[in-house]
C-alpha cells in the first residue's frame, strides 16, 4: 500500500462512506472509489463490503486499521518534528568556543537564543581554537567562537566584533593610579602574557617593537583567564584581552593598554558542512551579543585582515 492508498483508506475507514471521505480529502468521490477499488485488487482481498450506501470494513480492514492509525501517528510527529526544527524549536546545537568569549560574548548570545528556542539542546565546549577548528572539520561542533582569524584550510571565518588588549593589575598596585598603561611602565614589573607564538603574542611582539622594547614575558600562558589566579597572588601584571569580565574578579583592576593592540572575535564554521537551522539562529545571536556589547568588528590598527 502506498501512501496515497493508505490515507483513503484510513479516512473512508473514519467517515463509514466514499461521500463524506471524498469531502474530507477534498478529491471527487469517483476518485476515491477508483484509488480504493485499486488498493483491494492490489491487496488480493476486500476492504469494504457495499451494504445500504455503506461501507462495512471487513475483517482484514478490522485487523489492518489500527496498524494504519499508528503509522499515521508517526507520520504526524515526523511533520511536527520538521516543523520544530524549521522554527528552532528542536535539535541539537553544538558551540565550541576559547575561553573569553565563554566567559562573555557566548553568555550574552545565549540569554537571548534559549529564551527565545527553549525547546533546543545545547552541547557546550571550551577548548583551544585549534581544537576549535578540528572539531569543526570533524563534525563534532557546529559553530566556534575564537579570538583568532587565521587562515585554516576547510574552516570559514568571520569577524563579528574585536576588543583590545588591557593591562590587568592587582587593585593596590602603583600602576593602577595611572589611566592607561604603556610598554615602558613595565620594564620593572614581571610581565604575565600570551606565548610568542600565538596570535596575540605576535601582535604584543610588534607593539612593543615599535616602541624600541622586547616582549618577552616572564610568565607565558596559552588563555588569559590563567592570568588571573597570576596576577591575583601578587605574581605579576598581565597584558591580556579585554574580552573576559576582569572587574567581576575581585582584587583587580584593569587599564587600558598602550600602544592599542587589536584582537579579532571570529565565529567559525566548517566549509565543507552546512549549517543547521538551529545553528544559523544562534550565530544571529553571537552577531547580536557582539553588537550590544560593543564589540565593533572595524579592522584594528595592528593587525591586518586575512585574504
Amino acid at each position: 500500500m502506498r501512501a496515497r492508498q493508505i490515507e483513503v483508506f484510513r479516512m473512508v475507514m473514519r467517515c463509514g462512506t466514499l461521500t463524506s471521505a471524498a469531502e474530507a480529502l477534498n478529491v471527487s468521490q469517483p476518485a476515491l472509489s477508483q484509488i480504493l477499488l485499486h488498493t483491494e485488487d492490489e491487496l488480493g482481498f476486500k476492504l469494504f463490503q457495499r451494504v445500504k450506501g455503506r461501507l462495512i470494513p471487513t475483517p482484514e480492514a478490522e485487523d489492518l486499521y489500527p496498524e494504519v492509525e499508528r503509522l499515521f501517528g508517526d507520520l504526524e510527529a515526523l511533520r511536527g518534528r520538521a516543523r520544530d526544527l524549521r522554527h528552532g524549536k528542536a535539535g541539537i546545537v553544538r558551540l565550541a568556543a576559547s575561553a573569553p568569549p565563554s566567559l562573555s560574548v557566548v553568555p550574552e548570545a545565549l540569554r537571548h537564543f534559549r529564551s527565545t528556542h527553549p525547546g533546543l539542546r545545547l552541547l557546550s565546549y571550551v577548548v583551544p581554537a585549534e581544537i576549535i577548528m578540528r572539531m569543526l572539520d570533524d563534525g563534532q561542533a557546529g559553530l566556534g567562537v575564537a579570538m583568532t582569524d587565521e587562515p585554516m584550510a576547510g574552516i570559514d571565518t568571520e569577524i563579528i566584533g574585536r576588543t583590545r588588549m588591557v593591562c590587568v593589575l592587582p587593585a593596590g598596585h602603583e600602576l593602577a593610579q595611572k589611566p592607561s598603561i604603556a610598554t615602558a611602565d613595565l620594564r620593572e614589573e614581571t610581565l604575565i602574557s600570551y606565548r610568542a607564538t600565538s596570535l596575540q603574542g605576535r601582535l604584543l611582539r610588534e607593539a612593543f617593537g615599535r616602541e624600541g622594547l622586547v616582549f618577552q614575558p616572564e610568565m607565558e600562558i596559552d588563555v588569559s583567564i590563567i592570568g588571573l589566579a597570576f596576577v591575583q597572588q601578587g605574581l605579576g601584571v598581565a597584558v591580556v584581552d579585554g574580552l573576559l569580565p576582569w572587574h567581576s574578579f575581585p582584587g583587580l583592576v584593569t587599564r587600558p593598554f598602550l600602544p592599542e593592540v587589536s584582537l579579532p572575535l571570529c565565529l567559525l564554521t566548517s566549509a565543507r558542512r552546512p549549517l543547521s537551522r538551529s545553528h544559523d539562529l544562534l550565530r544571529a545571536h553571537l552577531r547580536t551579543a557582539c553588537r550590544d556589547l560593543g564589540l565593533l568588528a572595524a579592522p584594528g590598527p595592528d593587525h591586518k585582515p586575512v585574504l
